[in-house]
């Protein structure tokens, strides 16, 4: 009985709830403007004489108060927030038409009460739909006459405002209607850019789907029959390369997909393009890739494009972003090519400009100057124009322009124009990428494996700038490599795929297979078979890297380093966690960097926060969160808190993957934290291979089983020299190139917090003492201080859990001079890791 009764409001007010479910910043306008008025409207009184008035300043207030809260919605409690439409309703009923006919009606009418009655309306009107604008309307209304009936001796209606009613009548209907109306053309307007925008989609796609069709088709005919024997199942070595081959173009084809949705998401969001990821690159080498890798409807098709480089330059920009703009302008061209069959695309390299032309149909002039507007397609069949303007958007990005020329019927030519780099800075960039090369390589056995003595003598000079700091050996076949691999470790083997007798997958399998010193040995694959189809082949045959041939010498050295940076043992999770979204949060920037990094490395996109109420906000307005990695000790809302918020949100995000960030990993912790809700945890310091593994494991959905993720720290050592240090981690932030930027932060951090801590222990502040040994816990650990790392946690656990200072009166004159010698040796670190560059 209950429901049946409540159902017309709930309906009622449903009607409310949507039409703000997009909208909020509109109440919050609202309140903005209301405070204005309420106080503007107030002091007005004192400016001029006027008659006693009806003293309102307790409604008012009241108002006031329920406005500012309107006004603060962003800083509203995560659990509250759901309530605020809630609130709002009540609020605008009592703000509007209660206050507004109360003090009317304490005044007896009037030209002031008539005015604000006309204005309460079109704020209503504005607010909400016709229903409930009559609902607040006479809700407001009576409440207002009932409370001025008791308060008031002898009331009355004042006449002048009945009189306004058929007015007051007219703004209701006809501002509905005339809201009514403008509702629709909106959704009109709507409607049509969904439609255009899922015809982008569907028209964009047709082709990489047609391509994965005919990828998986011809796997198919590749297979055995599945009733086929054994001996009948078995595959020859010329069907597993097409199958390859055919996984290639499949993997091709998604991946264009992927940019295809991702640009037409970009565009309509108008999402700007991170510049921060810009990195130098070769025109030339760019356009070759291009065309390599480009999903070719035939080698007809293939046949009909052509490079010419006439110069090569260098610009700054986004690979991936720059090869979908050519894939874009390819595509263009060979719509034409059934109609056409006469149609060739040349793409020109050279005066720092890339030309696509086409001999195709041309276009119009009088098309020409929208050619780069959202939805804007010409003479194509389910066309809409969407890419033309991602690629005016890139090119802008890049400081660059796009433009088109063309005469119909004869041809059409694209250039985008990139700004000069001068020689200087294209030298600076050289020489920098060389001493990042050399930091991060120095000390490397580097084999080169290749059979032809030219290309052999080409990588070498390449790898000239690491002579001095590397070891550099060759092999002129897969026997000798594997014979010199047996008489020595090695770091790196930079290996061609295609030799005579063994060739490289060869020697990578029996590599791998086989027990030895460089069973684990990073492996770079070096060929001249296009990328799209090799690549997939080299790391499903165990190697760590890939790099087409003939390269310049910059990618090369590139790849080098990337293939150290892969943890040994964790290739595939580390791979798992390319292009996650993940949120890390920590109060210290310093934990936070070494963290970022291993995660960036693995291609994930990293977003930093300072604290729990902020990761609840990354949550609310972030799509596609993958996991969150939380401190467990942030003011404010710390980690439980915010584990529980999530959990506890009702979001579609309640279930994602929480991780602890924790310097202690003992029995009540971990069950605090799981008791939150939280998945993992990660002991700082933070190891990489274990944090990839975690994340790895969880972002694939194995949620089951909550495991400590506790690095392996040495035993304590006699605090001299390196023994002060954890050589291994230093080595990977080595491997980054992060030595010098991490040791310039944290050394004098680190020193910074040991006087914080003598302060507030000498004042027996152990809040205060709390917060600097925590973060001193935790950057001894990402810096690796482990001797200073495990003295400062034998100090903050006890202080923690049982509210337990140190028992030994020098406890701090011991942790300063720990810290002091630590200091040293990390200075000590720092100045040979730079010499050694």
């Amino acid at each position: 009985m209950t429901a049946i009764w409540t159902r017309p409001f709930k309906r009622l007010y449903q009607h409310y709830s949507d039409y703000h479910e997009y909208g909020p910043p509109r109440l919050k306008y609202v309140g903005y403007v209301g405070l204005i008025s309420l106080i503007g409207l107030y002091l007005v009184r004192f400016t001029r004489p006027t008659p006693q008035l009806f003293d309102d300043v307790v409604p008012r207030a009241i108002a006031m108060v329920l406005l500012i809260l309107l006004v603060l919605r962003d800083r509203w409690p995560a659990h509250l927030k759901r309530y605020y439409v809630g609130y709002s309703y009540g609020s605008m009923i009592y703000c509007l038409p209660f206050f507004s006919v109360l003090v009317a009606l304490q005044r007896g009418g009037g030209m002031p009460s008539v005015s604000n009655a006309f204005i309460v309306l079109c704020f209503l009107v504005l607010l909400t739909d016709w229903r409930n604008t009559l609902v607040m309307l006479l809700v407001g209304t009576a409440a207002a006459w009932v409370v001025y009936s008791l308060t008031t001796v002898d009331p009355r209606v004042p006449m002048d405002m009945v009189a306004q009613l058929p007015a007051y009548a007219m703004i209701v209907i006809g501002g509905n209607l005339f809201k009514f109306s403008t509702e629709q053309i909106d959704t009109e307007r709507k409607l049509r850019a969904t439609q255009a925008l899922a015809g982008s989609i569907a028209h964009e796609m047709r082709h990489p789907l047609a391509q994965l069709k005919h990828s998986l088709e011809g796997m198919q005919e590749v297979l055995p029959a599945p009733g086929a024997s054994r001996d009948a199942a078995k595959l020859d070595a010329q069907q597993v390369q097409a199958l390859y081959r055919h996984l290639a173009r499949g993997e091709q084809a998604v991946q264009r997909g992927l940019q295809v949705i991702s640009m037409t998401l970009d565009q309509v969001s108008a999402r700007p393009i991170d510049s921060s990821a810009f990195s130098y690159l070769s025109a030339a080498e760019v356009v070759q890739q291009a065309v390599e890798e480009y999903s070719y409807d035939s080698d007809e098709e293939r046949d009909k494009v052509s490079v010419q480089i006439s110069e090569d330059f260098t610009f700054k920009g986004d690979e991936t972003a720059y090869l979908f703009v050519l894939f874009n302008l390819v595509k263009n061209a060979l719509y034409y090519v059934k109609p056409y069959p006469q149609t060739r695309v040349t793409i020109t390299v050279g005066d720092h400009q890339v030309k696509v032309r086409d001999n195709g149909p041309g276009i119009a002039p009088d098309v020409l100057a929208g050619l780069f507007e959202p939805f804007r397609s010409v003479g194509k069949s389910g066309g809409t124009g969407l890419g033309l303007a991602y690629c005016q958007r890139v090119m802008r990005a890049f400081d660059g322009e796009i433009a088109c020329a063309s005469v119909a019927g004869d041809f059409t030519e694209f250039t985008m124009r990139f700004p000069a780099i001068s020689d200087e800075e294209r030298e600076q960039h050289r020489l920098a990428a060389i001493a990042q090369a050399r930091t991060v390589l120095a000390g490397k056995r580097i084999l080169i494996v290749e059979d032809d003595p030219v290309q052999r003598h080409a990588t070498r000079q390449k790898l000239g700038p690491l002579a001095l700091t590397s070891e550099l050996d060759e092999a002129a076949d897969g026997q000798l490599a594997l014979a010199q691999l047996a008489r020595k470790a090695y770091d790196i083997v930079l290996l061609d795929l295609h030799m005579p007798g063994l060739d490289g997958y060869a020697v990578a399998e029996k590599i791998r297979r086989e027990p030895g010193p460089n069973r684990n040995v990073r492996i770079v694959a070096y060929t001249s078979e296009p990328a799209h189809l090799a690549r997939g082949k080299a790391l499903r045959g165990g190697m760590d890297g890939f790099v087409s041939k003939p390269c310049a010498q910059l990618p090369l050295l590139a790849a080098l380093q990337h293939a150290l940076q892969v943890p040994i043992g964790g290739r595939d999770a580390q791979g798992r966690l390319a292009g996650r979204r993940i949120v890390l949060a920590d109060d210290s920037a310093f934990n936070r960097k070494a963290i970022a990094a291993y995660l960036r490395n693995a291609a994930a996109i990293v977003i930093e926060v300072e604290h729990g109420q902020a990761v609840m906000e990354q949550m609310h307005s972030q799509d596609g969160i993958h996991a969150v990695i939380v401190d467990l000790h942030m003011p404010g809302m710390d980690g439980l808190e915010t584990a529980r918020a999530i959990r506890a949100s009702g979001e579609r995000w309640a279930g994602v993957p929480v991780v602890a960030l924790t310097a202690r990993s003992d029995e009540p912790a971990v069950a605090a934290a799981t008791a939150a809700g939280m998945n993992g945890f990660l002991v700082k310091p933070v190891d990489a291979a274990l944090l990839y593994e975690t994340l790895s494991r969880l972002v694939a959905g194995g949620y089951g089983s909550r495991t400590v993720a506790e690095p392996a720290l040495p035993a304590p050592a006699e605090p001299s020299g390196h023994d002060l240090l954890n050589l291994q981690r230093l080595e990977s932030y080595r491997r980054l190139g992060m030595v010098e930027e991490l040791l310039n932060d944290y050394v004098p951090e680190m020193a910074r917090l040991v006087g914080e801590l003598q302060a507030a222990a000498k004042a027996s502040d152990r809040k205060a003492s709390m917060d600097a040994l925590h973060s001193l816990l935790g950057m001894s650990g990402e810096a690796g201080a482990q001797v200073l790392y495990q003295h400062v946690r034998r100090i903050y656990v006890p202080l923690l859990e049982e509210g337990r200072w140190p028992e030994s009166d020098d406890w701090l004159a011991q942790l300063q001079g720990i810290a002091s010698r630590t200091e040293e040796a990390l200075k000590a670190y720092s100045s040979a890791d730079s010499r050694a560059a």
